[in-house]
């Protein structure tokens, strides 16, 4: 079983190495740095701007939380009264450990895994009997446009309550995030991508417009596959639009009932070519009964070499044409049964479930 998922890197836990010397080599402060020429003062507009980061900052970052596991860190978000904070499934998976520590420090508040939801990269923790800041307000994710001013909210590299800004770079990515420990890797459809540096242990946090409006939670960072590591500048986050969906569910119920995401019905594997070493095309394992794959004769053994034209030569390419569809959608598959013959077999999509 293929086990790389994609080539966006989750922005997963990492620690932070502490340089020392940076007080001048001596004990003592580097003296303050100098200047020369006249200082310029801010002009009205970029006066204007200031103020209304800090005006946000003050307003949000006190509803961000740093969460801590026996697996590393990462950020939350408070999302109502009741000590419910969402936060990324990827940050809390298989824990047996969950600590919020919230922007005012404190000691650390213990807390339950309320449910996640794998496909979104999402999940829902409860602190109980410790008092949490007042919720964030989460906005509109379908109202931003591209070029927008945002800033991405959080604790990365164990620096809690760190503000970064940047802009919304584009909208409606497929973000495919690898297997990372626990986490078995997800797909984010419609992700917004923005330029606000996304570093580990942002996971989870907020992305907030300068209304003061969370319209992201910030899960993945795109590795930059000549140099390695994260690429410079390119964040993903999870649209609030689908939290304010998904989060409510896990609240009621620990699952997802209606995911508003497409699914064959099938489990899958990826085929490697034995003699090229190539992914070719992802054979069906199993099928769930009377799912859309069972009603248009689908059946475990065949090969599903595309999706409405589009090549699945391994699961991450499956499940990102499935990120695109919705259910009730009708896809057409190209598919090899297992004595060699293809054929195009027209599938109504079902829901996944949670």
């Amino acid at each position: 079983m293929d086990t790389k998922i994609g080539k966006w890197g989750v922005a997963a836990v990492a620690g932070l190495a502490l340089l020392t010397g940076c007080d001048g080599g001596d004990g003592r402060k580097p003296a303050a740095a100098t200047t020369s020429g006249p200082a310029v003062a801010a002009g009205p507009a970029a006066s204007q701007v200031e103020q209304q980061f800090e005006k946000v900052v003050s307003s949000v970052l006190p509803s961000v939380v740093e969460i801590e596991t026996d697996q590393g860190e990462g950020s939350g978000v408070v999302f109502d009264d009741k000590g419910d904070i969402v936060t990324n499934a990827h940050v809390v998976a298989g824990a047996r450990r969950i600590q919020v520590t919230t922007a005012s420090g404190g000691s650390p508040l213990r807390a339950e895994l309320v449910g996640a939801f794998v496909a979104d990269d999402l999940a829902v923790v409860k602190v109980s009997g410790g008092d949490l800041p007042k919720p964030a307000t989460f906005g509109d994710s379908g109202s931003i446009r591209v070029g927008q001013l945002v800033l991405a909210m959080g604790n990365p590299l164990g620096l809690s309550s760190s503000v970064t800004n940047g802009i919304v770079s584009a909208l409606g990515r497929t973000v495919s995030t690898k297997q990372e420990g626990a986490f078995p890797g997800s797909t984010v459809a419609n992700a917004i991508q923005t330029s606000a540096p996304i570093n580990p242990g942002n996971s989870g946090g907020a992305l907030v417009n300068l209304n003061g409006e969370v319209v992201g939670i910030p899960t993945a960072a795109a590795s930059d596959p000549q140099m390695g590591g994260a690429a410079v500048g390119i964040g993903f986050a999870i649209p609030s639009n689908t939290v304010k969906s998904i989060a409510p569910q896990l609240i009621r119920s620990g699952k997802v009932s209606a995911s508003g995401r497409a699914a064959l019905g099938v489990t899958v594997r990826t085929v490697i070519d034995p003699v090229s070493g190539q992914q070719t095309a992802v054979g069906v394992v199993d099928v769930t009964r009377d799912g859309p794959a069972a009603r248009a004769g689908i059946k475990p053994g065949s090969l599903i070499l595309s999706v409405n034209g589009k090549a699945t030569p391994n699961q991450t390419a499956l499940s990102e044409v499935l990120a695109t569809l919705k259910p009730g959608d009708t896809a057409k598959l190209e598919i090899e049964q297992a004595d060699g013959a293809k054929q195009t077999v027209d599938v109504t999509l079902g829901q996944l479930p949670g």
